[in-house]
């Protein structure tokens, strides 16, 4: 039976709404005139849907989706939080993981694979950083802010993308927290130790927003801590060695590819950055967020990287290092390190560690809800919160049988990443920058009017020949493109996400040009 509500204007005026189903005026719920939605309006009628969100703000879950924040909620103003949150997110082992595959994954020394760090952190960053500036200006998910690069329906092919990565990178860091657990205790089977991290990750995130940055503006810390219990340890070990680095087309090769991986992991968060902000005012200066974000990232990645880095240069000429890594890789190194120095206190330390996954998975969760439900707006029936069960559950599905190939899995899995994400860039970038000439450029208020936003022929043509530019850049076990095995010896050199992105962008530029003639949208 239909029913009649009436809602003052700050959350929107409805005319009428089914009370089986949430769906009002062709969305979930009745934007208003800004095509904003105000919180109370999630709990408007006898629905499931609005039950559920009910039951959420009992137990004082978020209860936002998609829908864009209000002016009036985006009351956030501790910008530090964001600074924070990208710390405790990439303070974790697996960080430390990416340095230690310079080594026995791409045999680099220590000084090339050290400036490599750095520099590509730093130029992976930037897309974090400067994305991360969009949520006070709109009050917008990343993926909804897509939508005006992307289109109302090529976003769901980004959409498809970002829930793979979220899920990979969610099954590749807790595979790292659970060969900790099990290098504490080898009675524990790895499955059990994927299941306890996936379950704290999933607690903090059914909470959403708020809680998410509360645990990360301290998770850090003790993380930070142990870290540099590690570097102290390991520096009074004497264990470290200073690799030479190599010379000629196979170094330049082995650099081409440890540079993707780097670049893969710093810029994964791209796909994410607007989610964290959108609930800082609008006025919030951009400068203030990007330095936040950009320094919290390349500080953090670089320190984790390089210390990684450096614990692995004793895998080549110490066997009890190097037997420690093939038996239970990550967690055998810093097991090694500590456990024979500190005894019972390297134990804490490792389980500290291992803890410290849930800080790195929190965002990948979290933001999992959001591409799932631009995907179709029958998702958007489905509360956010249960978004997270079913994604924590897809998740440990995928982590607990690859538990013993983690090395491969992690390689091939953050080269992907970067493939992607540099074709997301090189048509976000110029979108905004050439063809919105900046943010002003935008009309807020149409991102869920398709037929207002882009049409999705330019964006996806180009992403094709993004595609394309990964192929042939390549060097990979799998496959090694024509382009990339020009570059080093055997293997080749990987140049895949430099192509996707050239590819990406100069196809876009061209293909935007005339969908805009065309179209005028």
């Amino acid at each position: 039976m239909a029913e009649k509500a009436t809602h003052d204007q700050k959350a929107g005026v409805y005319d009428s709404y089914d009370s089986v189903s949430p769906y009002r005026h062709g969305s979930i719920i009745a934007p208003d005139e800004s095509g904003a939605v105000h919180g109370e309006s999630f709990v408007v009628g006898d629905s499931l849907y609005a039950r559920l969100q009910r039951y959420a703000g009992k137990l004082r879950l978020e209860q936002r989706g998609i829908e864009r924040v209000p002016e009036d909620e985006r009351t956030d103003r501790n910008v530090y939080k964001i600074g924070t949150m990208w710390t405790a997110a990439n303070m974790v082992v697996s960080s430390l993981a990416i340095g230690v595959l310079a080594v026995p994954v791409f045999y680099l020394g220590f000084v090339d694979a050290l400036l490599t760090i750095f520099f590509i952190n730093c130029l992976g960053a930037l897309p974090v950083a400067f994305f991360s500036t969009f949520g006070p200006r709109f009050g917008m998910r990343q993926m909804i802010l897509s939508r005006f690069w992307f289109g109302h329906h090529g976003v769901k092919v980004i959409a498809v993308f970002n829930c793979l990565a979220c899920l990979g990178w969610s099954s590749v860091n807790v595979i790292v927290g659970a060969q900790l657990l099990h290098a504490i205790n080898s009675d524990l089977p790895g499955w059990a130790g994927i299941i306890v991290i996936a379950a704290g990750t999933f607690i903090i995130t059914c909470f959403g927003y708020r809680v998410v940055h509360y645990y990360e503006m301290f998770s850090w810390i003790p993380c930070l801590i142990i870290f540099l219990i590690v570097l102290g340890v390991f520096a009074h070990s004497g264990d470290f060695s200073n690799l030479p680095m190599g010379s000629g087309s196979v170094e330049a090769g082995s650099i081409l590819s440890f540079a993707a991986s780097v670049f893969g992991f710093a810029t994964g968060w791209t796909s994410y950055a607007a989610d964290y902000t959108c609930y800082q005012p609008r006025e919030t200066p951009r400068t203030k967020i990007f330095l936040w974000v950009y320094g919290a990232l390349v500080l953090t990645l670089t320190f984790t990287e390089a210390l990684g880095l450096a614990i692995a240069t004793a895998i080549p000429a110490n066997t009890a290092y190097s037997d420690a890594y093939a038996n239970n890789h990550i967690g055998g190194l810093l097991h090694q390190v500590l456990v024979p120095r500190l005894g019972s206190f390297g134990y804490v330390c490792l389980c500290i560690l291992s803890l410290s996954i849930i800080g790195n998975n929190c965002p990948n969760i979290y933001s999992l809800s959001f591409s799932i439900q631009i995907l179709t707006r029958r998702a958007q029936y489905v509360p956010r919160f249960l978004w997270t069960l079913i994604g924590t559950v897809i998740y440990c599905a995928i982590a607990i049988p690859g538990y013993s190939h983690f090395e491969s899995v992690l390689e091939n899995f953050m080269l992907v990443i970067a493939y992607w994400l540099a074709i997301y860039e090189g048509i976000a970038l110029p979108e905004h920058f050439i063809f919105r000439g900046g943010f002003t450029g935008y009309a807020p208020e149409t991102y869920d009017q398709a037929d207002k936003l882009p049409p999705s022929i330019a964006a996806l043509g180009a992403f094709c020949c993004g595609i394309a530019g990964a192929v042939i850049g390549m060097a990979q076990v799998w496959w090694l493109g024509p382009v990339g095995k020009l570059i080093g010896g055997e293997f080749g050199g990987d140049v895949g996400f430099e192509l996707a992105f050239a590819f990406a962008f100069i196809s876009y530029c061209g293909l935007r040009y005339l969908e805009k003639r065309r179209f005028g949208r």
